[in-house]
């Protein structure tokens, strides 16, 4: 089941398209935090997005900004800003459509289709994991924070993504080093401390202080 995600203030558009994609048998979900739009998006991870462009705090070029540097899910716009000007920009912003309101439930229905089998019908859908405000992408193994990205290696990225995958929840020092040396072969415990150490260097210096707690004698965790 695809997952749609409508970023609309109009509620009465929002409402009618999603009617229509629950006829289509689409998981639909309608941003209410207008102030923390990307917040919603790494809850819901969705397949594709309809972003209008006028919205409350921030407009849709803006988001479509931020998670373009997180993702790259299908987006199309939905606005009356309809304009050439407006048209290119929403493009150049990163979006992969556009469709002028009012419109055709329809139409709009039959372009979510054809977008969403040109992008999933070749590819994975790429899932972002949210923590804090960071976002791991696992589709690119990239790790964004305050609009920055935190170059990882890859033992760093795979500690991450155990983490953020299981937050909430103490990881033992057994099953990282199982995630990230799947080999037979003997790995020094001290070789998972160095890494966590550097991780945690690269994190404090983004601003992301505290972000992995230890759990002595156990493991590691990320509090939820």
């Amino acid at each position: 089941m695809y997952r749609l995600l409508i970023v609309e203030d109009d509620f009465g558009i929002a409402q009618a398209v999603s009617e229509q994609a629950g006829m289509w048998n689409m998981d639909v979900r309608h941003v209410k935090n207008f102030r923390d739009v990307l917040s919603e998006f790494a809850e819901f991870d969705p397949h594709l997005i309809l972003l209008d462009i006028a919205l409350p705090y921030f407009n849709g070029y803006y988001w479509c900004g931020e998670i373009r540097k997180v993702s790259k899910v299908p987006i199309i716009f939905i606005s009356s800003a309809s304009d050439n000007m407006n048209i290119v920009m929403a493009m150049n912003m990163g979006g992969d459509d556009f469709i002028a309101k009012p419109f055709d439930q329809g139409v709009l229905m039959a372009k979510v289709q054809a977008l969403l089998r040109r992008t999933y019908d070749f590819a994975a859908a790429v899932s972002v994991l949210e923590h804090r405000d960071a976002m791991l992408n696992t589709g690119d193994q990239s790790l964004v924070y305050d609009g920055e990205r935190i170059p990882l290696t890859k033992n760093e990225y795979g500690i991450l993504q155990v983490l953020m995958e299981n937050k909430g929840k103490v990881v033992s020092r057994e099953r990282l080093m199982e995630r990230l040396w799947q080999t037979d072969s003997f790995v020094d415990e001290n070789t998972l401390t160095v890494n966590v150490g550097r991780l945690r260097k690269k994190l404090d210096a983004a601003g992301l202080e505290k972000f992995i707690t230890t759990k002595f004698g156990v493991g590691y965790l990320i509090e939820a």
